[in-house]
Formats: structure tokens, C-alpha cells, sequence
């Protein structure tokens, strides 16, 4: 199984305060970049907007505004100058003939202008001589007057942004970055410590609560086997049927004995993470057949029907021994608990690298305060019933780590009609 690459706790919250702290800090460069460039355009626009107004006043009074243009001092040198009627149509132009300008009333600058008095447009590429301006336009009573910059380094360099300030806040922003790698190092780290330490104390809990459940659950049957051997040993006068019993009585105990060390050190070995347990592609449906040849053979007391219902072939990379505990423990808590007559196995999905499995008996159920507590260690549902049958409590709770061992996740619910039902997914693949 390919290993995966884990993040320390520091990393990942020093990664999550950088991409938002570099989000934040984008996000106000961008702002400030597009806030400048329209002051600058906007600064530029007043200039050519004062000019405007005195040359829409000597157009308006009569009076020779050629004169105007030839003698007034303009904001820029190389100023383009249009006049341009409520039409659209151009009456004058100082740079480009009349007769090659088609209507201007379309222009972005000269629909500004008719509709709020004044506006400007930055970089479009002229028509008529294929340069790139600035423009800038002003409404009077009967014209509009349009200034225009050709682009040009020294326009260039008074709507450029002023990147020393961005530059500072980048400087800053990288300094913080340093400065939050080395706080976030040490919080996490401490973090990580007390986790580690509250993870360890549970772990210890656990262990302990394991031990003390193990202690209290080998008492009965070491309790009766000690009670038979001092019975056999006593010298007290028996019959050969009694004897007979006695011994009996020590080798089901005995036998349980054994299971139940079993079954804690399966669960000890996934709940160390299974390093040692191998894995092998299994196919799911060759375990349920053998389930239901051993069925087969139960005591016809102990008989159920087992309905298979697996659409398609399901193959699983995983251990054929945890698998088969899984359908084996459900199935004989089935058999041992629910007195329902049937068993489904039913494949509900396979796609995507994993299934989904219900495992159904329509037996009595259980208690719904009790549901939550059933893959629980140990735990009973009827504790002498349980124990009469032979079972050591750790069944469904070896179902849980089993399926948490291929990658998936169990639930149980009472069936509507009656009974218990599982459901659990598995990786696939």
C-alpha cells in the first residue's frame, strides 16, 4: 500500500495563515494598483477638462478659437484638438483632415460627454491615424470639444503606478511570512504535544478499560473451570456421567478461553495498524459462498436462509481473514441472537474504487438506546444469554475494525419490517 505524505499540524496552519494572509495582501495590491491608475487617469482628465471648457466658451462666444488654439498654452505638447457638433459631425481637427473622419456621436469619451457633460476614455487606438490617445471631451450648448494625448513615454509615466509602495508591501508581507512560519513552528509544535499527550492518555484509558473488561470476563469461565477441577480432584465419590460433565464443562470454558484471547489480539493487531496483517485481491463472493455451504451443515435449530443477492463480481485488496470475520460474526450473531428465520447479503453499490454491502436478518432487533453501543467491546445486549451461548462480546466490535482495516465505515439500524440491519462500505481497489 503506497505510504502517504503527512503534514505536520504547524505546516498545514502555517500554509492555511499564508494563503489567506497572500490573499488578503493580492487583493489590496490589485485594488490599490487599479485606485491609482484611475486617480492618475482622473488627474489627467481635469487637466484636459479645464482646457476644454475655456476652448467650448470661444467657440460658444464667436470668437476665433483658431487663435485660441494657436496662442494659449496647451497641458501637453503634441495635443490632438477636435470640435465636434451635437451631431456627431467633426468641424475642425488640428491634426487629421475633415474628410477622412466619419461621425464621432458613437465615441465612448463623446457619449459620456453628451449624456453627463464630460468624459474620457484611455487607450483606444484612433481610425483615422492608427495612434493610440488618451481622450477627453466636453459638452458646451452646441459643441463638443475633444482633447486628445498620443501615447507616449511621458504619458506612460503619468498614469504608471507607483510601485515603491507595493514593492514596501510586498517586503512587509514577506518579512510577516518569516515571522509566522517561526510563531506557527512553535504553536504547533506545542499543539502537537498536547495532542500527542491527550492521544496517548486516551490510548492509556482505553488499555485499561480493555484490560479491566478481559479480567472481568475471564473470571466466570476460569471461576467454573477452577469450581470442575476441584470437584474432580476432591476425591469426592462420582458417577461417570457426572465426571463426564465436569469435563465438558472445562473444555467449553476452556474453548472460550481461547477465543476470547483470540479475537483481543486481532483487534490489539488492527488497532496497531495492521502493519502485519497481509493483504491479496479477494473476491467477496467465493467468502459468501463458503458462509453459505457452512450454514448448511448448522443443527437445524441453528438454520437460517441465507438470500445472497451480489449483482456483479466485487474484489477486494485485503485480508481473507478479517474479511471473513466480517460476514462470520454477522452471521453468527444472527444466528445467535435475532431468532429471525432469514439472512440478506445484498450488494447496493460498486463504483467509484468502493461498495456498499447491507447485511439484513429479520429477527427482533434491538432497543433503540441500545444501537449505539453494539460494535462497543464487550458489550451485551442480554449478558446471560450471551454468555449461555457461548460468545465473547468482541464480535461486532472486530466487524467495525475489520471494516475500518479496508478503508471503510459500518452503521447498524433496525429494519422497518423487523430485525437488524448493517450497512458498510470497503475500498475496492
Amino acid at each position: 500500500m503506497a505510504s502517504e505524505i503527512k503534514i505536520s499540524f504547524h505546516k498545514r496552519l502555517f500554509l492555511l495563515l499564508l494563503a489567506f494572509s497572500w490573499a488578503i495582501v493580492l487583493c489590496f495590491i490589485g485594488f490599490q494598483y487599479f485606485r491609482e491608475k484611475e486617480y492618475r487617469s482622473d488627474f489627467l482628465n481635469k487637466q484636459l477638462q479645464q482646457y476644454n471648457r475655456y476652448l467650448v466658451e470661444t467657440v460658444e462666444e464667436g470668437l476665433p478659437y483658431e487663435d485660441f488654439i494657436a496662442t494659449r498654452n496647451k497641458p501637453f505638447d503634441e495635443l490632438r484638438i477636435s470640435i465636434i457638433t451635437l451631431s456627431g459631425a467633426v468641424v475642425y481637427d488640428n491634426t487629421v483632415p475633415l474628410d477622412v473622419l466619419d461621425n464621432h456621436r458613437e465615441r465612448p469619451e463623446v457619449a459620456s460627454a453628451l449624456k453627463k457633460g464630460y468624459g474620457y476614455h484611455i487607450g483606444r487606438l484612433s481610425v483615422s491615424d492608427g495612434r493610440e490617445y488618451f481622450y477627453s471631451a466636453t459638452r458646451g450648448e452646441r459643441v463638443i470639444v475633444r482633447t486628445a494625448i498620443p501615447y507616449s513615454n511621458t504619458l506612460q509615466d503619468l498614469l504608471k503606478s507607483d510601485w515603491s509602495f507595493l514593492v514596501t508591501i510586498l517586503s512587509i508581507s514577506l518579512c510577516m511570512s518569516i515571522v509566522a512560519y517561526f510563531t506557527t513552528r512553535r504553536l504547533g509544535k506545542a499543539i502537537e504535544r498536547v495532542n500527542r499527550y491527550e492521544a496517548e492518555q486516551e490510548r492509556n484509558r482505553i488499555k485499561r478499560q480493555l484490560t479491566n473488561n478481559i479480567n472481568h470476563e475471564l473470571k466466570t469461565p476460569v471461576a467454573s473451570i477452577q469450581v470442575c477441577l476441584e470437584t474432580l480432584l476432591s476425591g469426592i465419590p462420582l458417577s461417570d456421567t457426572k465426571r463426564q460433565e465436569l469435563i465438558e464443562r472445562c473444555y467449553i470454558n476452556n474453548e472460550r478461553l481461547r477465543r476470547m484471547l483470540n479475537d483481543v489480539s486481532l483487534i490489539t493487531r488492527m488497532e496497531d495498524g495492521g502493519q502485519h496483517i497481509t493483504r491479496e485481491r479477494i473476491v467477496l463472493n467465493h467468502i459468501l459462498q463458503e458462509i453459505a455451504g457452512e450454514l448448511d451443515v448448522l443443527p437445524d435449530e441453528e438454520q437460517l436462509t441465507l438470500h445472497i443477492d451480489f449483482s456483479e463480481e466485487v474484489t477486494v485488496e485485503g485480508n481473507l481473514s478479517l474479511l471473513g470475520s466480517i460476514f462470520r460474526n454477522l452471521t453468527e450473531n444472527a444466528i445467535a441472537y435475532s431468532e429471525g428465520k432469514n439472512i440478506w447479503i445484498t450488494l447496493l453499490e460498486n463504483n467509484g474504487g468502493h461498495c456498499r454491502i447491507r447485511f439484513e436478518d429479520d429477527g427482533k432487533g434491538v432497543a433503540p438506546h441500545q444501537l449505539v453501543h453494539l460494535f462497543d467491546r464487550f458489550y451485551r445486549v442480554d449478558k446471560g444469554r450471551s454468555r449461555q451461548k457461548g460468545g465473547t462480546g468482541l464480535g461486532l466490535s472486530i466487524v467495525k475494525h475489520a471494516v475500518q482495516f479496508h478503508g471503510g465505515t459500518i452503521s447498524v439500524s433496525n429494519r422497518p419490517q423487523g430485525g437488524l440491519r448493517f450497512e458498510f462500505t470497503m475500498k475496492t481497489r
